[in-house]
C-alpha cells in the first residue's frame, strides 16, 4: 500500500488542501517549514571536517522568506545573477556568505559583484581576462570542468565533454598566465558535475578529480565540490533516496586525506539547491475537466507548464496525490492510466503521461509532490496566465502567505501606456 508523502509528514499542518485552495486560490505553492529546516540541517552536518560550508543554490527557489529560514539554519548561499545577489542581501546574507558563480556575464554584472565585495567564480579564460581588467590585484575563484558529468537529463549535466560550463584542466597554464598578468590571487576553485544524482560515486569521483587539480595551487582558501544532490521524485514507485550518510562518510575521508597531503586546513563547500527545497514544496491545483480523446483519458487542470516547467523541460516525474473533501483519494488495483494536462495552449502541456491514478472527479484537488525546487522559480506568465501564490506552513502548522498571487494589473505593470 502506498504511504502518501503528505500524510507521513503532516505536510499541510492544521489545514486541508481544500481549505488552503479556498483561502489562497488555485493553483498554489505550499511549503513546509519543518521539512525545510530538516533538510538544511542534513546538509550543514554532511561531513565531520570542521571547516565545511553548505551554500544553498538560490536558483532552486529564491522566495525571500525561505531564504531567511535557510540563513537562520546556518547555510551560506550561491548566486547566479545580480538579481539573486540582491535578494540574498535583502534576506540577510552577508557579502562574505555569498558566492557568485558567474557564466557568460557582462562587465556590468561582474562590477556589481565586485562593488558588493562578493567572491566571484569565473568559468572561462576570456572572462578571467575581463575580471582582471576590472579588478586588477583582486581575489578570484575559477570553475573547473573536471571531465566527469552526471545528471538525470542531458540538459542538466554540467561537466564533461558536452557542456558550456567550466575551464578545462588542460588550460591550467593559461589560467596561471592570466592570474600573473593581472596580479590576481586565486583563492578558490569549484565545479558542478550535474543535477539529481542518487548514487554518491560520481560525486566522489568528481571531487577526487577536482582535488587533484587543486594541488597545483598552494595558496587556496577553499574548494567547492558543487551540488546536484538528488531526491527521489518517484517515491510512490519505490525510488530510494540518496544515502546521505554514505556520501558524507566518503567525502569526509577524502577531505581529511587530501588536507594532510596539502599541508594546511582550508575550507570546503558544497552547493545543494534541490536537496534543500524540493521536498518541502507541494503544488496544489484544481481539476476542471475530464475528457476521452480516442484511447487517452485526459484530466484537465490549472497546473500548466507556466506554473511547473520541469515535466515539459526535462520529462521529469513528479508523484501525484488526489484530494477530495479534505482527504487523500487512495489508489487501488483497478486504477486506470490517465494523462494529466494543464491549461496552456500547447500540445506539450502535460504534467503526467498515462499515470495510474485513482478515479478523478471534476472539482478534485491535485497535489504535485516535490515541487519546491525549480517550480515557482521557473514559472512564467505565458499565455498571460497569472503566477500562483506561495504559502508557508510554519512549525506550528499554520499557513502564512509569503508571495501573493499575480493580478491582472501585474501583467501591465512594466508597459509604458
Amino acid at each position: 500500500m502506498i504511504k502518501y508523502y503528505t500524510e507521513l509528514h503532516n505536510f499541510f499542518g492544521n489545514n486541508s488542501p481544500d481549505e488552503l485552495i479556498h483561502t489562497y486560490g488555485s493553483p498554489l505553492y505550499v511549503y513546509n517549514e519543518n521539512i525545510l529546516r530538516q533538510k538544511c540541517k542534513e546538509m550543514k552536518n554532511l561531513v565531520s571536517y570542521p571547516y565545511f560550508i553548505s551554500s544553498y543554490s538560490s536558483k532552486a527557489n529564491s522566495n525571500i522568506e525561505l531564504l531567511k529560514i535557510i540563513r537562520d539554519e546556518g547555510l551560506y548561499a550561491d548566486a547566479m545573477s545580480p538579481g539573486e545577489i540582491y535578494v540574498l542581501l535583502k534576506a540577510g546574507f552577508k557579502p562574505q556568505e555569498i558566492f557568485y558563480i558567474s557564466n557568460n556575464v557582462s562587465k556590468e554584472e561582474m562590477s556589481y559583484a565586485i562593488e558588493n565585495n562578493i567572491t566571484i567564480s569565473i568559468d572561462s579564460l576570456s572572462q578571467l581576462k575581463t575580471y582582471g581588467e576590472l579588478n586588477e590585484g583582486g581575489e578570484v575563484a575559477i570553475r573547473i570542468n573536471p571531465g566527469i558529468g552526471a545528471g538525470h537529463h542531458k540538459k542538466v549535466i554540467t561537466a564533461g565533454e558536452n557542456t558550456k560550463f567550466g575551464i578545462n584542466m588542460e588550460d591550467m597554464g593559461a589560467v596561471k598566465t592570466i592570474l600573473k598578468r593581472y596580479n590576481l590571487r586565486l583563492i578558490g576553485i569549484n565545479h558542478h558535475i550535474g543535477s539529481l544524482f542518487l548514487d554518491p560515486t560520481p560525486y566522489i569521483e568528481g571531487a577526487k578529480s577536482l582535488l587533484k587539480f587543486a594541488e597545483n595551487f598552494p595558496d587556496l582558501e577553499f574548494v567547492d565540490f558543487g551540488g546536484g544532490f538528488g531526491i527521489p521524485y518517484n517515491k510512490q514507485g519505490g525510488e530510494k533516496p540518496l544515502d546521505i550518510d554514505e556520501l558524507g562518510d566518503r567525502l569526509s575521508s577524502l577531505i581529511y586525506s587530501w588536507v594532510k597531503d596539502y599541508g594546511k586546513e582550508i575550507t570546503f563547500k558544497t552547493q545543494p539547491g534541490r536537496y534543500i527545497v524540493a521536498e518541502c514544496g507541494v503544488l496544489l491545483g484544481s481539476v476542471h475537466s475530464i475528457k476521452q480523446n480516442h484511447i487517452t483519458s485526459y484530466i484537465g487542470t490549472d497546473i500548466g507548464f507556466n506554473v511547473l516547467m520541469r515535466p515539459v523541460l526535462y520529462d521529469a516525474h513528479h508523484d501525484i496525490e488526489i484530494y477530495r473533501d479534505g482527504k487523500i483519494v487512495p489508489s487501488n488495483r483497478d486504477d486506470k492510466p490517465v494523462t494529466i494536462v494543464g491549461n496552456i495552449c500547447e500540445s506539450g502541456d502535460i504534467l503526467a503521461y498515462m499515470r495510474k491514478l485513482p478515479t478523478i472527479n471534476i472539482g478534485d484537488i491535485i497535489g504535485v509532490m516535490d515541487a519546491g525546487a525549480y517550480g515557482y522559480s521557473m514559472s512564467s506568465n505565458y499565455n498571460n496566465r497569472l503566477r500562483p501564490a506561495e504559502i508557508l506552513i510554519d512549525k506550528s502548522g499554520e499557513p502564512t502567505l509569503i508571495r501573493r498571487r499575480d493580478t491582472l494589473d501585474d501583467l501591465l505593470r512594466n508597459f509604458i501606456l
